[in-house]
């Protein structure tokens, strides 16, 4: 018989999504074959801190994989000492933004030598870096919208230079944070006198700003799982309610649609999964991501745009919905996550061992 595993669950956090992490902490629970997974709750409150056992519980218990339903808690430790003490056998992180899918919470699992599902700790770092992913689809030779990097040293003492850097790239343009998800500090620019407020908006969040070119475009995203090779989704589609898709039109308002799959031809679709692929490979993504294109209106040219590491896990959410019409149901892909942490955990031990041995063996020989 199987051993049966015991799965911390690490929801809720720092970031803006925190409600949509405990639903979907809430819908992974309920997915988790009780027969192979015992389910260990870690709930992470708004400043950091973890909840006790008990209070972990009751917010994933009382939530339902309901956002209306999800309760305001405390936590009281700096860390939950079960991540110590031998209680878990694999964490999954259920964390979205800073401190959940930058690498933060990776570096920890691998500090105490825990199977972790999802990224390792340099793709999820990069992939949380805008202008680092950017370059390295270029290096790659992916299609991504133009850019410009401006740096707050930089807008500081040549701003001068740095808008006129900008505003080569034509407008509209966006400009975004380069190391903060949710949509958070985003701004759009449709005139000139518009980007010092744009840049120093961005810059409240963040030292590194990325101005991009706005593209006339649908957004199309696909789900890949981190299998030998990767598996990518049919693709889906988000409509926005608003004039882009924004921090209010994905938490407040509930105004976007999700298209799944979307309406492409054989050959669109065909060609984003593959390009799917090439992104999550070329960020050396491992366990799952999501990747997000944008499909220019006026060409039907396909641009990457970003990898979400950690995206949302609920019922509906677009990563699992596009992973079951592609034949991978709720509970098989949670089950392979795990299977997948595992494994790769199993692997880098025996790597790490074989690099210690010749070390060991001239200090013993």
């Amino acid at each position: 018989m199987a051993t049966r595993r015991r799965i911390a669950l690490v929801f809720g956090g720092r970031s803006g999504e925190h409600e949509v992490s405990v639903v979907s902490a809430g819908s992974v629970a309920a997915a988790l074959d009780p027969a192979r997974f015992e389910i260990v709750p870690m709930a992470i409150d708004r400043a950091g801190r973890w909840a006790d056992a008990e209070t972990a519980a009751r917010v994933l218990r009382d939530s339902g994989g309901r956002s209306d339903r999800v309760v305001a808690f405390e936590g009281a430790v700096r860390l939950d000492p079960r991540l110590l003490d031998g209680s878990v056998d694999v964490v999954a992180p259920i964390l979205h933004g800073p401190f959940g899918e930058d690498g933060t919470i990776q570096g920890l699992c691998e500090m105490l030598d825990l199977p972790y599902v999802g990224c390792g700790v340099t793709a999820s770092g990069v992939t949380m870096d805008k202008v680092l992913s950017k370059r390295l689809f270029e290096q790659a030779g992916l299609p991504t919208p133009r850019f410009a990097v401006v740096t707050a040293k930089e807008w500081a003492n040549s701003r001068a230079e740095c808008g006129a850097r900008c505003l080569a790239l034509g407008m509209p343009l966006f400009v975004k944070p380069s190391r903060l998800g949710s949509s958070v500090g985003i701004s759009k620019v449709k005139e000139s006198d518009q980007l010092d407020g744009a840049v120093a908006s961005a810059l409240g969040y963040d030292d590194v700003v990325i101005v991009e070119e706005g593209i006339p475009a649908r957004e199309i995203e696909v789900a890949v799982l981190g299998t030998d090779p990767p598996f990518a989704s049919v693709p889906g589609e988000v409509v926005p309610g608003h004039e882009f898709y924004d921090y209010a039109d994905k938490y407040l308002d509930d105004s976007c649609r999700l298209l799944a799959p979307a309406p492409l031809d054989a050959a669109q679709a065909d060609a984003v999964r593959a390009l799917a692929v090439q992104a999550f490979g070329t960020l050396a993504c491992e366990g799952m991501a999501r990747v997000d294109f944008f499909l220019d209106r006026r060409d039907s040219r396909i641009l990457v745009n970003e990898l979400n590491t950690i995206p949302g896990f609920t019922s509906i959410s677009m990563y699992p919905r596009l992973l079951a019409l592609s034949g991978v149901p709720y509970p098989d892909l949670v089950a392979t996550l795990v299977d997948l942490a595992i494994a790769r955990h199993e692997r880098r031990r025996t790597l790490a061992a074989a690099a210690l041995r010749p070390l060991a063996d001239r200090v013993h020989g």
